[in-house]
């Protein structure tokens, strides 16, 4: 875990994809919210650009770099940005920064987790299918 000095949201340009409160049931009996439920959100917020930049369906085929900064605890409210970075024929790359707004006797937002997962469009039968032009 690095540095929990405080830090802001993104600017006010940028419009978080996900935003989502983990619950009990998504932590250990410590408060701890389990890195593998961070990670299917990270997916899930990372999927929506990819998914508009496809024009369709699309498929998670690497995550190519995943860090865990500070820890998230049941009642964080966590703010997923997720941008494309990177595009090939098939492909989408997208960045995703989380930042947790911590509500204890003042609020505290801290960045919590960075990862860059990549994606492919696929078609009804899930296979891999080139992107529409711009």
């Amino acid at each position: 875990m690095s540095d929990s000095t405080p830090v802001t949201l993104p600017a006010s340009d940028r419009h978080a994809v996900l935003r989502v409160m983990p619950m009990p049931r998504d932590a250990n009996i410590h408060g701890d919210v389990f890195g593998g439920w961070i990670m299917s959100q990270v997916d899930i917020a990372a999927s929506i650009p990819a998914a508009r930049r496809a024009g369709g369906r699309v498929a998670t085929v690497a995550v190519n770099a995943f860090t865990f900064k500070q820890p998230v605890f049941v009642g964080d409210l966590l703010s997923f940005y997720a941008d494309i970075v990177k595009t090939g024929r098939t492909s989408i790359t997208v960045e995703v920064e989380v930042y947790a707004e911590r509500q204890r006797l003042q609020t505290e937002v801290v960045k919590v987790t960075e990862a860059t997962l990549t994606y492919v469009a696929t078609d009804e039968n899930r296979r891999s299918r080139p992107l529409p032009a711009l």
